[in-house]
């Protein structure tokens, strides 16, 4: 077998630009699913039945189904059954955010029931409403409880968005499996993929390796 590995130095831009593009879709991907993890956990601690009941449902339904069937049903769905057409990179930010959003939710919301239910009773004895008592007491210390788990949902979702190759998003994916079927060049091409998410991945996760230690919480 003779290898070629001028294939991946001849493409070496079209490989970073799908680097870059595969940064910019968890980034922005993250940026929305922080509020929408956080408005969904808030929305299951409602007081009210029929709100939790159907956020849980919203959650639920996105925690347990594959997200690749989620962004094909974003990308052929609703054209066809609502007349509502999306950009491929809309359609991958949607797909990813309403999945992402669910496990954050979860995630925080484990992190606001940690908090012991004395807290928020001496706040409340203290004269503080409801609101005050979560924006400045409860939410900032289950912010530093979880940070540790969403460090490790943005690394689960660097690696996750390479899905959105199938719909044509030219992330690192698409742009490497585009590159093997016109070169034929599969082991080099595949190689520099890999070691392009190991090199981008690798530092992400040993940083969460730190926050865990340096952020785990002692009772």
């Amino acid at each position: 077998m003779t290898f070629d590995w001028s294939v991946v130095w001849d493409n070496r831009w079209r490989l970073i630009s799908g680097a870059e593009m595969t940064i910019v879709l968890t980034a922005t991907t993250m940026a929305v699913a922080l509020p929408g993890g956080l408005l969904l956990a808030l929305l299951r601690l409602s007081p009210f039945r029929v709100v939790r009941s159907f956020t849980t449902g919203i959650v639920e339904f996105f925690r347990a189904t594959p997200l690749i069937l989620q962004i094909y049903w974003i990308f052929y769905v609703l054209p066809a059954a609502f007349d509502i057409r999306l950009s491929e990179f809309a359609t991958a930010l949607l797909g990813l955010s309403l999945n992402v959003s669910s496990f954050n939710s979860e995630t925080f919301r484990a992190g606001i029931q940690s908090i012991r239910p004395g807290q928020w009773n001496a706040a409340l004895a203290l004269g503080m409403s409801k609101p005050q008592v979560l924006h400045k007491i409860i939410l900032p210390q289950a912010m530093l409880r979880v940070l540790p788990a969403l460090a490790s949902t943005w690394v689960s979702l660097f690696k996750d968005t390479s899905l959105v190759s199938i719909i044509a998003v030219a992330d690192l994916s698409y742009v490497a499996l585009k590159i093997r079927s016109e070169t034929y060049r599969v082991l080099e091409v595949l190689t520099a993929m890999a070691a392009l998410y190991c090199l981008m991945g690798y530092p992400q996760a040993k940083l969460v390796d730190w926050l865990h230690r340096r952020l785990k919480v002692a009772e």
